[in-house]
């Protein structure tokens, strides 16, 4: 590039997208002259779903600015709560966030999940589509512009992960309403009517029992049940919600 000269500096939170002589605070950055912001932000690495307020010489500035010589430029990260107009609040995760979507559905957050790697552009129709906040790792992803929303999922751990996203978007939890297989909604079952599909053992054990409305898996509280509580106590206390059992 060879045409004017700015300054930029990103908000703490984004600087894990740029490179590390970026990271520092203010620093100089020659751009074409013909580029967008939001183009000049993405070229640095940095997801334009991330990006909150644009500030240029401390104004608010649209992503379509075309920066002049001498701006200074400053990105901010997205406000949190971050509000997604337009749509009740329902979530796309790709295909590495499996145990995120078992999860959010766990705390009875609408949320859709492929476990086959069906492509980005899939992805991203699906996303715009069903109008769902897609969330990835993937920075590549959040770059296609037919995308819906998109949020990147900042961490590699399933725990940090679902803090991240139940603080960024405040969902509203309704634990133990969701089936964690296929996101249906789950009713009480009668024990008798669900006999059928249960091992022995577990007919002798239990006998409270809710069933998805649509894939009829069967849930009971089991072995694993005491872990589950664990996730929904945690989530309930920190980001609201009813923590009501099936």
């Amino acid at each position: 590039m060879n045409g004017p000269e700015i300054t930029l500096e990103v908000a703490p939170e984004l600087r894990l997208f740029v490179p590390h002589e970026r990271r520092a605070g203010r620093t100089p950055l020659t751009t074409d002259g013909a580029s967008t912001l939001g183009h000049v932000i993405e070229s640095l690495g940095i997801p334009l779903t991330e990006a909150g307020t644009l500030l240029v010489d401390g104004a608010p500035a649209d992503r379509s600015h075309i920066p002049g010589p001498g701006e200074h430029v400053d990105v901010t990260a997205v406000e949190r709560p971050q509000r997604v107009p337009g749509a009740p609040l329902r979530f796309l995760l790709d295909v590495h966030l499996g145990t995120l979507a078992r999860r959010l559905r766990l705390l009875g957050v609408d949320t859709a999940y492929e476990s086959e790697d069906i492509g980005d552009p899939a992805l991203a129709a699906l996303s715009a589509r069903e109008r769902r906040v897609l969330l990835s790792r993937d920075r590549g992803l959040l770059r296609r512009r037919e995308i819906w929303a998109g949020a990147y999922v900042y961490s590699d751990r399933p725990q940090e992960q679902l803090r991240d996203v139940l603080g960024r978007f405040a969902p509203a939890l309704a634990p133990w309403t969701r089936c964690t297989a296929c996101n249906g909604t789950l009713a009480r079952a009668d024990k008798d009517a669900v006999s059928d599909l249960l091992e022995h053992g577990t007919q002798q054990a239990y006998d409270v029992f809710a069933q998805c409305t649509a894939c009829d898996r069967v849930y009971w509280r089991g072995a694993h049940h005491g872990h589950l509580e664990a996730i929904v106590a945690e989530a309930v206390r920190e980001f609201g919600g009813a923590a009501a059992q099936p």
